[in-house]
């Protein structure tokens, strides 16, 4: 199985965060980090980005915002 990396512009798209919700997660541990895939460019393993909506939703979830 393949493993597909995102960049920023699919991440922001699937998580519906800003760019600098996303660096700040990544700072805060809350979100997970990029990959580095060239000097200046990184991305985003797609099945990590998948896990952390799910957990996003699961967390929702449970404090009774249904």
């Amino acid at each position: 199985m393949a493993t597909t990396l995102l960049r920023l512009p699919e991440v922001k798209s699937k998580t519906g965060k800003s760019r600098s919700a996303i660096y700040e997660g990544i700072k805060n541990r809350t979100f997970p980090k990029p990959v580095k895939i060239g000097v200046r460019s990184v991305a985003w393993i797609e099945a990590e980005i998948e896990a952390h909506n799910q957990a996003c939703i699961d967390a929702s979830r449970q404090d009774g915002s249904e």
